[in-house]
């Protein structure tokens, strides 16, 4: 029966329209093969082979199934009034100076160098770690509440939860370039010191095209008085010395501001000469042994010989 169902439907034949006819023929085996009560007789044609009769139920059924594809074909058209689906590649490739547009369809054209690019790029996909697990959650230190999930402990693993985050006080986030000019540090104490800060990424206010700003946690960089220790700790060990170190640094800096004035000022005091030297020759002197005559300059060390006739 279904074999016939389907020999009819592929038989019947609509007004060809600028569609896809693989999809038309999909609905509408979708819509055959749906469930059909059994044929009432059957007959012996004389090749051997059987044909089913249908029945008037089978054919209303066939033709309601028909219209409803022919419905389903409409809408797509509908939501797709402009696309062709049998466009050449080719006639969407365009030559200008040397370089291949592709066009998009919708009214602009593409390089091809930057699609590639853009298709070659890595996406950094971030997902949201899971919660944890309720065995395994830590208790916020300042309510000694069980933390199901806090923005703290997620970025930087520290156990605080949401509602007892103070954002302007001591869990404050600082900047790499803040860390590095008020604790002292360097490049190497951020990034390798152990133990390894944590730190989340956040646009530049300033100018988002500068990229992308790496924000501590306060409390993780440079606190002398917490539980826990930080990298301020580990390298300065007391604030006294971290204070030490700062005014030392003041004073070579200071020292170097003098150095840089002094070599200006004796620059200033010196007068570089651009005319060239005049010789001031003073008496004559005759050398007996030589039977030359010389004379020498009173500015400077020349002297000059001559013989008179």
């Amino acid at each position: 029966m279904k074999m016939g169902t389907k020999i009819a439907i592929v038989r019947v034949e609509d007004e060809q329209q600028q569609t896809n006819p693989h999809e038309f023929e999909d609905d509408l085996e979708v819509a055959g093969q749906q469930d059909v009560d059994k044929p009432t007789a059957s007959a012996a044609s004389p090749a051997g082979t059987v044909v089913q009769q249908l029945t008037s139920f089978q054919r209303a059924k066939m033709e309601r199934n028909r219209q409803q594809a022919l419905l389903l074909r409409q809408a797509r058209l509908q939501a797709h009034p402009y696309k062709n689906t049998n466009r050449d590649e080719a006639q969407s490739v365009i030559r200008v100076q040397n370089s291949r547009l592709i066009d998009s369809g919708g009214g602009f054209l593409i390089d091809e160098k930057d699609l590639e690019e853009e298709q070659s790029r890595e996406v950094v996909v971030t997902e949201v770690p899971a919660p944890i697990i309720v065995s395994d959650r830590p208790h916020c230190e300042e309510c000694q509440q069980p933390i199901c999930d806090s923005f703290l402990y997620r970025s930087f693993l520290h156990p605080v939860c949401d509602s007892c985050k103070d954002e302007e006080g001591e869990h404050m986030l600082i900047t790499r370039t803040d860390a590095r000019q008020e604790y002292l540090l360097k490049e190497c104490d951020l990034d390798l010191r152990e133990p390894t800060l944590k730190f989340i990424l956040r646009k530049n206010p300033h100018n988002p095209r500068w990229g992308d700003m790496k924000l501590y946690l306060r409390s993780q960089v440079g606190k002398f008085n917490g539980p826990q220790p930080n990298i301020a700790i580990i390298i300065w060990e007391t604030p006294e010395k971290l204070e030490e170190e700062r005014e030392s640094r003041e004073q070579k800096r200071e020292k170097s501001k003098v150095k840089k004035f002094n070599k200006q000022v004796k620059s200033n005091v010196y007068t570089k000469q651009t005319a060239g030297h005049q010789h001031t020759y003073g008496d004559e002197t005759y050398d007996a042994d030589r039977d030359v005559y010389f004379r020498t300059c009173t500015s400077c060390t020349h002297r000059q010989e001559y013989e008179k006739m």
